[in-house]
């Protein structure tokens, strides 16, 4: 045990096969911050959900469109993807793929405006 007498988390560990998620953006980990102190439950199902199938197409997890639809980091392009942890609430994790690394590029509380119809 260290020295301070507290005892340190154990990361999950992931499966080969899986993908290792990682903050893109400070913005992004103060939102995932604010949804693990409002939606824990949901926000597991969705770190689960990404880290297995993140370019899965289903009604809460899709390819953004139009201007969105793109990212560009480090000189790359890359899809950006939206991510809605609840289907009834409006939090909204935006991220891209490469490799077998999801970029969580911006965490939402609530249903950002650029999305907005």
């Amino acid at each position: 045990m260290p020295k301070s007498g507290k005892s340190e988390k154990v990361e999950r560990p992931t499966k080969k096969s899986e993908y290792e998620l990682r903050f893109a953006s400070v913005q992004a980990q103060r939102g995932w911050i604010d949804l693990k102190a409002t939606i824990r439950n949901p926000l597991v199902d969705a770190w689960d959900f990404l880290t297995r199938t993140p370019e899965q197409i289903t009604p809460f997890n899709y390819p953004l469109r139009g201007d969105l639809g793109l990212v560009t980091r480090g000189g790359a392009t890359h899809e950006r993807w939206q991510h809605k942890p609840t289907l009834k609430g409006d939090a909204r994790i935006w991220f891209y793929v490469v490799e077998q690394v999801v970029f969580l590029e911006q965490v939402h509380t609530s249903h950002p405006n650029e999305t907005k119809s």
